[in-house]
């Protein structure tokens, strides 16, 4: 039995007019808010969205354990996330990125915002779930072919085993990175330092490194069959956008600036993956 293409592509359309109507509904809600960083919200719930959507319409083209465990997975993830962004933003003022944004706006700001922020968050959001779209599809087990050597009989259980203890690290990482650093905001006495304990001694942003991680065992789990390769493109995505895009990229071209120590941080931790501090070189005429 090949890859149900049909119903996969078709999944594809439903999903993108689902994340459509939820940037709408987020957008509504913006407006009555008046301000537009609630999105940050929308995001980790979005996904969990998609996830639900495509359990219901994959019934019948894959293993129902495999599509529960993926949608379970990935809306474990996006409440997390969006509980956690909903905590720390509130009673906070609207986040500096979105006003900066809205000034640059030209006509009318509503549609301006549309454009910039939901639609192209929509898109985005649309394209890292593809390993949550692609790995609910698939041969379900009584029509599955006959496996061909002891490889093809192992790989689905190897990579749904390292998929799920790959999404478990991300979620260490996350879970864990962010707890951390909640602690050391609500003490007063850390006001202005540079955060580098714990998990952010090893990495600058766990945070990041964790989505990373989550993202990448939900493409192993969709890697059950050959076309589970598109949903590496997810994984692919959300990791530039993290480490290089409008993640780690964006957030430190400000805070070096505003904070002292930051910039002896960053040249002794890694900006992304977890790696040993590295040691600071004496200079010619320092004492040991």
């Amino acid at each position: 039995m090949s890859f149900p293409w049909g119903a996969f592509l078709t999944n594809l359309w439903i999903t993108a007019v689902a994340v459509l109507l939820v940037m709408a509904a987020a957008l509504a809600v913006a407006y009555v808010r008046k301000r537009h960083d609630g999105i940050d919200v929308v995001w980790g719930s979005g996904f969990g969205v998609i996830a639900i959507v495509t359990l219901v319409a994959a019934q019948g083209s894959g293993d129902a354990w495999r599509q529960w465990l993926i949608t379970a997975l990935t809306v474990v993830w996006g409440a997390r996330l969006a509980i956690h962004i909903g905590r720390r933003n509130h009673g906070q003022p609207e986040d500096q990125r979105y006003v900066e944004l809205m000034k640059e706006a030209r006509g009318n700001p509503w549609l301006h915002a549309f454009r910039k922020v939901y639609l192209t968050q929509g898109v985005v959001m649309w394209v890292v779930s593809l390993p949550v779209q692609v790995g609910q599809y698939g041969w379900s087990a009584p029509q599955a072919p006959p496996p061909h050597g002891f490889a093809w009989g192992v790989w689905p259980t190897v990579v749904t085993v390292l998929g799920v203890l790959v999404w478990a690290v991300g979620m260490f990482f996350e879970t864990v990175g962010d707890a951390q650093l909640a602690r050391f905001k609500a003490d007063p006495a850390n006001k202005g330092r540079v955060m580098d304990r714990g998990l952010w001694r090893y990495t600058r942003h766990p945070n990041y490194f964790g989505d990373a991680c989550v993202w990448w065992g939900l493409a192993l789990l969709a890697l059950h069959q050959p076309a589970g390769l598109i949903g590496v493109l997810g994984a692919a995505a959300i990791t530039v956008n993290l480490a290089k895009g409008t993640g780690a990229k964006l957030l430190e071209s400000t805070i070096g600036e505003r904070r002292p120590g930051y910039v002896d941080y960053v040249e002794r931790t890694s900006g992304f993956i977890p790696l040993p501090p590295k040691k600071k070189v004496p200079m010619t005429g320092d004492r040991a």
